[in-house]
C-alpha cells in the first residue's frame, strides 16, 4: 500500500526597489492578499501580503508525494514557482526563504488523537 503524504511549504521573502507603479497595483491588489484567515496552500500556491504594513511576502504551496525522497523536490519547485511569480510581474524581490513541513510528521492535538483511536473521522 502506498501512503501519500501531504507537504506544505511556506515560502517567503521581501519585496526589493518596487517602483511607486507597482506598490500602487500592489496595494490596490492587497485585499486578495491580506486576510490571512483565508490561507490556503495549493499547488499553484496563495500568496499573502500587507504592503501597506510591511513589504514582506508570503506563498503556501502545498503538494502530495508518495515518497519521502520526493520532498526536497517539493521544496525546490515552491520556491521556483514563487520566484517565477514575482519576475512574470516585474516586481524585485530578495531573502527567499522556505519551511517545508510534512503533515504525516506533524504529532495529533487531543481531538485528533481521540479521532484517530476511536476510528471515526
Amino acid at each position: 500500500m502506498t501512503t501519500s503524504r501531504t507537504i506544505r511549504v511556506t515560502v517567503r521573502g521581501s519585496f526589493d526597489n518596487l517602483t511607486d507603479e507597482q506598490k500602487t497595483a500592489l496595494i490596490a491588489a492587497g485585499a486578495d492578499h491580506a486576510d490571512i484567515l483565508a490561507v490556503q496552500y495549493t499547488e499553484d500556491g496563495h500568496l499573502t501580503y500587507d504592503l501597506a504594513a510591511r513589504p514582506f511576502f508570503t506563498f503556501r504551496f502545498g503538494e502530495q508525494v508518495t515518497d519521502e525522497k520526493d520532498i526536497p523536490q517539493v521544496t525546490a519547485r515552491a520556491e521556483a514557482k514563487a520566484a517565477a511569480w514575482m519576475a512574470d510581474r516585474g516586481y524585485a524581490f530578495k531573502k527567499l526563504t522556505s519551511q517545508t513541513v510534512d503533515l504525516s510528521e506533524v504529532p495529533l492535538g487531543p481531538r485528533g488523537r481521540r479521532i484517530s483511536s476511536s476510528g471515526t473521522h
